[in-house]
């Protein structure tokens, strides 16, 4: 077993990174070489712009290079429950963003030639309990009603035709939703971004930041590069001058095994439809079929930040709920293990917009890949003066009490989602 991303490690390596330091003069300098760097950094240099691209360790490091393969619509909360918080039309218009993210990485794969095994699957929500299956048919009608046709539920009785588990007590489908080989696609939107004339540093932190009569100096280990506008994307970086961001997110390990190939009988049990799943309990797990036709499962399996000894324990635990939810698969070897960390707000929605001059688009919270992506180029329009597309800008963003970038709250979050999924 390897404690390694499978999308890593079955991706080209980027081979087109500069070996010299940064230096000189840009017209944006994007600090983060994940999807929401790249992206902007690709967006940027279409309309002409000088971009530098600083990434701390290697483009898609992070969690653009380390999640489930899912590019899926829709909100990770229940929709009525944000119709009833944020009223039905501005639900409808964030609901509408993680559509368009999904189309923009559609159309980036299109347009820049990526192979990156893209499909759009759909998503399968499954029903944890009956009560859930209950309130997803209740989100289901308001979204077929008011922003959503391409949904569907699928009963008890008719689940067999979309998953071979017993485990589950129905589910709601979202037809727009896609998967694909994330580590191709990082390589992909690098040497895009590089073919257009971003200059990307990678194992180049940023260490300082500072505004000038000119806009911004950014400071790295070797070398400083005078930038006249700059976007943070990324995430809950440990590095760099980035307290005021980390008080706001809440960094929580999710942890990801890969099995062997399979042959293509079983996958057709597993998942005749070869859709994305997620369930709706609390620690949630997901699961799909990668491109190789190995299932892939991952989940919130412990509340303790990523390395060896953690990752191998937390595959034990899902290799436990992977059993559990496919008994059959108990004999299936895993040939992959390995954790990330995802950067959740409180709410668990995305935040975007400027600060002290300084451009930012992070926390994602675990249904990033489309939005991230999507993000990119949103902040990219709006750096160049564009239109501001940014759903984001309305929202404000609070500290979380007693946060002050180490969670040590974590142990006790975990704790209390396991009694929700018990008593609820």
């Amino acid at each position: 077993m390897k404690l390694t991303s499978y999308w890593h490690d079955t991706a080209p390596r980027f081979d087109a990174a500069v070996q010299a330091p940064p230096g000189g003069r840009a017209d944006v300098v994007v600090v983060g070489g994940g999807f929401t760097g790249l992206s902007a950094a690709l967006a940027l240099a279409n309309k002409g712009a000088q971009v530098v691209l600083l990434e701390a360790e290697h483009v898609g490091a992070c969690a653009s290079g380390r999640n489930g393969g899912h590019v899926n619509n829709g909100f990770a909360q229940d929709y009525a429950a944000m119709c009833a918080r944020l009223g039905t039309e501005r639900a409808n218009m964030l609901y509408r963003s993680f559509d368009a993210g999904v189309d923009t990485v559609e159309r980036i794969i299109r347009e820049e030639g990526i192979d990156c095994d893209f499909r759009r699957t759909g998503k399968l929500k499954l029903a944890a309990k009956p009560a859930h299956y209950d309130k997803l048919a209740r989100s289901q009608e308001l979204l077929a009603r008011e922003v959503d046709p391409d949904t569907h539920m699928v009963s008890k009785a008719a689940l067999s035709e979309e998953l071979g588990s017993n485990a589950y007590y129905g589910g709601l489908v979202f037809g727009k939703s896609a998967g694909m080989h994330m580590g191709k696609f990082v390589q992909g939107l690098a040497s895009a971004a590089a073919r257009k004339g971003v200059r990307i540093h990678e194992n180049t932190p940023l260490t300082a930041l500072r505004r000038t009569s000119e806009g911004h100096e950014v400071e790295t280990p070797d070398a400083r590069v005078q930038a006249r506008q700059v976007l943070l994307a990324t995430g809950i970086s440990a590095v760099g001058p980035l307290a005021w961001f980390r008080r706001r997110i809440v960094p929580v390990g999710a942890y990801i095994i890969v099995t062997e190939q399979l042959p293509q009988d079983l996958l057709d049990r597993i998942l005749p439809r070869r859709r994305n799943a997620t369930n709706t309990r609390n620690l949630v797990n997901f699961f799909r079929v990668t491109p190789d036709n190995r299932l892939l499962f991952g989940g919130r399996a412990r509340f303790a930040a990523p390395g060896p000894e953690s990752d191998k324990k937390s595959g034990e635990i899902l290799r436990r709920d992977m059993v559990a939810t496919f008994p059959y698969l108990s004999k299936v070897r895993i040939d992959y293990c390995w954790g990330g960390l995802v950067d959740m707000t409180r709410d668990r929605l995305p935040r975007a917009g400027e600060r002290d001059g300084v451009y930012y688009s992070m926390g994602y919270s675990g249904h990033g890949t489309q939005m991230s992506t999507y993000m990119g180029t949103v902040m990219a329009d709006i750096i160049d003066g564009g239109q501001d597309r940014n759903p984001w800008k309305d929202f404000d963003w609070p500290a979380i009490p007693g946060h002050f970038g180490k969670p040590w709250f974590l142990p006790a979050v975990g704790a209390y989602y396991r009694l929700m999924d018990v008593l609820r």
